[in-house]
């Protein structure tokens, strides 16, 4: 019968292993990169989260730029945005809209953000970044969804971003590289202006191009 069981998707699988490790931090386990050579000095909750420091650098990143509207992809089980929103509770004003493709790991977030005493910030969606509709001018964009439509859902939010506007992507090392290879692309199109911050999993912040002042 073991030969015939469902294999469980990636998400699933994480998701299990996070609840088990109960909210324990870990040493990140990302393999060495040449930009970060040795990620075991960073921590994490799980291999689909950001890195802790990561998650410490939204919430700071929001209470710095004041965003009025943060639009998040691939919320996995809630974590950051739980951080941007304790950022967004210490500013006193602004709100996020963030989406989780898979319906068993929305639930999941949805738990979490319930309990997480920031949930009024929160707006979370159970749709695909590709189609998820968002009014009024986005401040900060954080794609941390799935790594195959990154540069899409970048590209498609692009014009509502504001011109102080950020974008951030997620996983942006140079293994698998896939996202930081998306960034320098939309760089070289002058569509962005990127720095990439060598994190073990890697993180491209920019800021569109046009109407920069």
């Amino acid at each position: 019968m073991g030969l015939f069981k469902k294999k469980l998707k990636q998400e699933h699988k994480v998701m299990l292993q996070a609840e088990r490790a109960g909210g324990a931090m870990l040493p990140e386990y990302h393999r060495a990169t040449p930009e970060c050579p040795h990620p075991e000095h960073w921590s994490m909750y799980d291999s689909m989260t950001a890195e802790v420091e990561v998650l410490e650098f939204l919430a700071t990143l929001v209470t710095t730029v004041k965003p009025n509207l943060i639009v998040e992809t691939g919320a996995f089980l809630g974590a950051s945005s739980i951080w941007m929103a304790q950022g967004l509770k210490r500013n006193g004003f602004g709100r996020i809209v963030s989406c989780e493709f898979d319906p068993q790991v929305f639930a999941k977030a949805q738990e979490k953000i319930a309990a997480s005493g920031v949930a009024e910030w929160i707006d979370l969606r159970n749709v695909s970044s590709l189609e998820m509709e968002v009014n009024g001018t986005i401040d900060l964009l954080f794609s941390d969804s799935e790594l195959t439509i990154r540069e899409q859902e970048v590209r498609r939010f692009l014009p509502q971003i504001g011109p102080n506007g950020l974008v951030l992507m997620h996983d942006a090392s140079s293994h698998p590289g896939m996202i930081r290879e998306a960034a320098l692309r939309l760089e070289a199109e002058g569509l962005l202006s990127v720095v990439l911050l060598p994190t073990p999993r890697g993180l491209a912040v920019a800021q569109k191009r046009a109407g920069r002042k």
